[in-house]
């Protein structure tokens, strides 16, 4: 893992959160995104070298859906660059890791992911992710 790639967070209404990260961060978001296998869409603000991705679900059954249902809206994932995501995961399962997608998957701005299960992680949920080259 090289650096922290951005922190997801979970919103139930895209538009007014992006208001309020938009007055936040002094600037709008730069990348609005729909990823219709999670049924979410995105938004991402960078704040200096940091991004923020927020999360908004498209549909009742997405994982985004699910999570605002039982825990609210707030801080839904951290996510980590990778050089190379299969070896990552294999790395990661040999050390005990529970990965929730062994096969690494299309994610938002230009991105494959794989996730690892919060159980196995302090209760954070955290994000493989890799630039598709």
């Amino acid at each position: 893992m090289r650096k922290i790639e951005h922190i997801g967070i979970a919103v139930k209404d895209l538009e007014v959160s992006n208001l309020v990260f938009e007055k936040l961060f002094g600037a709008p978001a730069y990348k609005f995104e729909d990823v219709e296998t999670e049924g979410v869409t995105t938004s991402f603000f960078m704040n200096g070298p940091n991004k923020i991705e927020l999360l908004a679900a498209t549909n009742p059954e997405s994982p985004i859906a699910k999570f605002i249902e039982k825990k609210g809206e707030g801080i839904h994932h951290i996510a980590f660059d990778v050089e190379d995501i299969v070896s990552e995961i294999a790395r990661l399962k040999k050390e005990g890791f529970v990965v929730l997608n062994e096969i690494p998957k299309k994610g938002a701005d230009n991105k494959i992911v794989a996730f690892l299960h919060p159980k196995s992680t302090n209760g954070v949920l955290i994000e493989l992710c890799q630039e598709i080259k």
